[in-house]
């Protein structure tokens, strides 16, 4: 049966990619390994090597196409003794994925599969998808001596891994090592058994907990994070702070350092139109007004209640609104509008001695801000003396799908800007 040969994704985020060069032509044989396009995405040109082996039968995409969707069909692949009517009879078989998207296997084995079929084979050779010889290589496993389940007696990534151990070890390549094992976290009882002579408590994951866990872990493997760093000095801030504290004394109002960061990035927010973004899978979504998330700790997790609209708020209602918020956090009392939402979010452990840190992002914020304690530091003044002042370091972590280097450099100089100068931030 033809198969057809569809559009790779040859990076986690590529959606589309230009089909810049074709390297076959109709009516061509190629083999497992050659070449077969040269691809743009948005970063590179890469070039499209084939799995299966055969004769082209038909191009179904022209040089130079633009905007060609992942899976979509490229070309039609003829097997051994089919003519070039089969590339016109639908629907024709998907090729496996390439090379470079080995990870993302075969469709997982049938649960009522058919008896396996013998591994077909070329003279010496043993037909297995790249994933399966990769795996059979770093076992020690004959793949000669293996059965295979996937199409024409496939060997696959399933038979590799339920193989017998015992079966015949291939011989290892004279020149080249065995390529490294893949990373994997273990699971609960295999991390026991490291642990069974030691005391320990065992703690159930709540359900915040496997939330947190579940989240981070998509940020972290899904969004790529760049990192910008910043010292901001706070003298006269804190001196605005003193002073405005001081007329407040009677309203039972007091304004935190954290409350000016916040009112200073929303202010930076609305300066910078274009940090103030999420991400929304194929756009993005620039925000009007200035929603700031706030990471709140609670006892086993944490919350980010939002600050709707700060950029308007004085800051004794930025103060007010986040004594509440963070209290009822503490209390698990927040409503989901309370903590869902905004562009941007705060994680201040300055108040726990940390100087500086680097937070993870929260999906589908396009940013957030880590800031350290405030510091006593020497510095040269403009006039060459030796003095000192309070400097705070923050680090802005990036969704870089959202924002570039440029863009983050100039809201963290307009966050600077209001933090140094503080009364610009209450007219």
């Amino acid at each position: 049966m033809a198969i057809e040969i569809l559009m790779p994704a040859l990076s986690p985020t590529m959606e589309e990619g230009t089909l810049a060069k074709w390297l076959v032509k109709e009516g061509d044989t190629v083999e497992s390994g050659d070449l077969l396009a040269e691809i743009e995405t948005d970063k590179a040109t890469m070039e499209f090597e084939a799995v299966d082996e055969g004769v082209i039968g038909k191009i179904l995409i022209a040089e130079g196409t633009e905007e060609v969707k992942v899976n979509t069909p490229i070309c039609v692949l003829l097997e051994d003794g089919e003519d070039a009517s089969a590339a016109d009879a639908a629907p024709a078989k998907k090729a496996e994925a390439p090379k470079e998207e080995a990870l993302k296997e075969e469709a997982a084995k049938p649960t009522a599969a058919p008896a396996p079929a013998a591994p077909q084979k070329d003279g010496n050779r043993v037909f297995a998808s790249p994933l399966a010889r990769r795996i059979a290589e770093q076992k020690g496993l004959d793949l000669s001596a293996l059965s295979g389940s996937g199409p024409h007696g496939r060997i696959v990534k399933a038979d590799v891994e339920n193989a017998d151990p015992s079966a015949k070890p291939a011989a290892a390549p004279a020149s080249a090592p065995p390529a490294p094992a893949l990373a994997t976290s273990a699971d609960s009882e295999t991390v026991k058994k490291m642990y069974t002579e030691r005391e320990y408590e065992e703690i159930s994951l709540n359900g915040m907990r496997k939330t947190i866990a579940a989240r981070l872990t998509e940020a972290k493997q899904t969004i790529p994070h760049f990192y910008l760093r910043r010292s901001i000095t706070l003298d006269a801030l804190l001196k605005t702070r003193g002073e405005i504290n001081a007329g407040l004394a009677d309203s039972g109002v007091k304004i935190s350092v954290n409350d000016f960061i916040i009112k200073a990035s929303a202010k930076a927010l609305q300066d910078v139109p274009g940090c103030n973004a999420v991400w929304a899978g194929d756009r993005l979504l620039q925000m009007k007004a200035s929603d700031v998330a706030v990471a709140v700790a609670i006892d086993g997790g944490l919350f980010t209640p939002v600050i709707q609209d700060a950029e308007i708020k004085p800051l004794s209602v930025i103060s007010t609104e986040m004594k509440d918020l963070a209290t009822r956090a503490k209390e698990r009392k927040l409503a989901p509008h309370e903590y869902q939402g905004g562009s941007f979010a705060i994680s201040n452990l300055g108040m726990m001695g940390i100087e500086n840190f680097d937070a993870v992002i929260n999906p589908p914020h396009g940013s957030i801000l880590a800031v350290g304690a405030g510091q006593k530091q020497p510095i040269v003044n403009s006039d060459g003396a030796l003095a000192s002042a309070t400097k705070m370091s923050v680090t802005l972590s990036v969704d870089h799908r959202v924002i570039d280097g440029a863009l983050g450099a100039e809201f963290l100089a307009a966050l600077s800007g209001y933090i140094e100068k503080p009364m610009s931030m209450l007219v």
